[in-house]
């Protein structure tokens, strides 16, 4: 996510090496000016960016900090337009958000998305499924939440929408549900008739919040489309979703803009976790590629149990990390959401990230060998692994449908993993953390 303008910003900073330049400096633009073209940005938000670039870097002393310091508060003031970022609850729960787009959007997955985010901030959710015009959209929904465990209300007998929602709504009342999400029906193109079926749900239930999806990978014409229902409906925020796909990601940067409505969150994946909130302030770092520790501390919080992370720490001290450990800390790892995205987040890693295509932790057939294994393991062997000798490796890799040598492999993997672990949770794990990255020199980001 980002990369293309990440690099674009870099390559155009880079160009300015000495003090009052003018040539590097319109060079810089240039650069700039056909990256974020490239990157499918629109023109009019490219040439404010450009022009406000240039007078206020001339008006400092041309060079790289100024140049660098421009480009940075105007690209806040861009992402900042159309007010508040992220999720805002209704004083008097619940909150009500309809979820609008059109069809093909996303708009379902990004519905579970959503509430699976909020489940993760200890909110009660409840889903309404008033899609009514896709063909297998109710039942889509249906799958999507019993698999992230999340609640919904559907009719499979009721044609009409309207009285779904406020069934909806009152059954979110009565459950005292935080958050009741809409999942309304989408269409291949603004029509009268979409726009009536959502009107009447918005009278219905008068919502908190009005959440357009918008596929990033249709461009500006997502931007159309999110402008046209903005003038229709009063859509409160825009979601991007398929941004994990958008190789240009230029949508991103000026859809607030155009629309005055702000962007609150981004689809950075294709499974429930990969939803990651707008904050200008954290994008804004990570296209100067300074990372987002901000977002990759809030992601870890959600799903990481303080007291049981201080347990595995101790257990790490002792040297009594075992199989167990290891997978609940694999699963762990998969609701953090797309990899590609969370390496991405830490500062001097963004080079890192790009080389990385699909990495999947549940579904890679490494992850899916290891599981095997561990499964093929009896209780006390899981527990300690010290147990492993050569006749109980052979049973392992029989039951797994693996050779002994790869049995072999991933527990000597797993036994020098549980050895730099001991070593780095101690006092002195950080110290000798850094004489490594030391010795290795050039492999580490500085």
């Amino acid at each position: 996510m980002f990369e293309t303008l990440s690099s674009s910003f870099k390559s155009a900073i880079n160009k300015i090496r000495f003090a009052d330049d003018d040539k590097a400096l319109k060079k810089a633009l240039d650069n700039l000016k056909k990256s974020l073209l490239k990157a499918d940005a629109h023109y009019k938000v490219v040439k404010e960016l450009i022009k406000n670039v240039e007078i206020e870097t001339k008006q400092e002393g041309i060079g790289k900090e100024n140049f660098l310091k421009s480009i940075r508060k105007n690209l806040l003031e861009i992402l900042q337009t159309g007010g508040n970022q992220g999720f805002v609850y209704a004083s008097h729960p619940p909150t009500v958000v309809l979820m609008a787009g059109l069809q093909g959007s996303g708009k379902t997955t990004t519905t579970v998305k959503l509430a699976y985010y909020l489940k993760l901030r200890k909110k009660k959710v409840l889903v309404a499924a008033c899609d009514l015009q896709r063909l297998a959209a109710v039942e889509q929904l249906k799958q999507l939440c019993e698999q992230n465990e999340i609640d919904l209300c559907f009719d499979e007998n009721e044609k009409n929408p309207t009285k779904i929602a406020k069934e909806a709504l009152k059954k979110a009342k009565d459950g005292l549900y935080d958050v009741l999400l809409v999942d309304t029906a989408g269409r291949l193109a603004i029509d009268e008739e979409l726009m009536k079926e959502l009107q009447e749900i918005k009278k219905a239930l008068t919502p908190n919040e009005i959440f357009y999806v918008a596929d990033s990978l249709s461009g500006q014409d997502a931007v159309r489309s999110a402008s046209t229902f903005n003038e229709l409906l009063s859509i409160t925020g825009i979601i991007l979703s398929k941004y994990d796909g958008d190789s240009k990601g230029g949508v991103a940067l000026g859809i607030s803009k155009q629309t005055k409505v702000p962007l609150r969150f981004v689809g950075t994946g294709e499974k429930a976790p990969d939803l990651e909130i707008f904050i200008p302030e954290r994008i804004v770092s990570r296209l100067m590629g300074e990372g987002d520790l901000a977002t990759l501390a809030e992601k870890t919080g959600t799903i990481i149990n303080e007291k049981r992370a201080k347990k595995l720490t101790q257990k790490m001290k002792k040297g009594e990390f075992n199989f167990n450990d290891f997978l609940e800390q694999m699963e762990s790892m998969k609701k953090l959401g797309n990899m590609k995205s969370i390496i991405g987040m830490i500062p001097g890693m963004s080079s890192m990230a790009n080389q990385i295509k699909n990495l999947d932790l549940e579904n890679s057939n490494e992850m899916k060998s290891i599981k095997a294994m561990i499964s093929s393991m009896t209780k006390k062997e899981r527990e300690h692994p010290a147990l492993l000798n050569n006749s109980r490796k052979r049973r392992i890799a029989k039951g797994a449908g693996l050779s002994q040598i790869e049995v072999n492999r991933f527990i000597k993997q797993f036994q020098n993993a549980a050895k730099m672990a001991k070593k780095f949770s101690g006092k002195k794990g950080m110290q000798s953390l850094q004489t490594l990255m030391n010795q290795r020199g050039k492999g580490f980001p500085k």
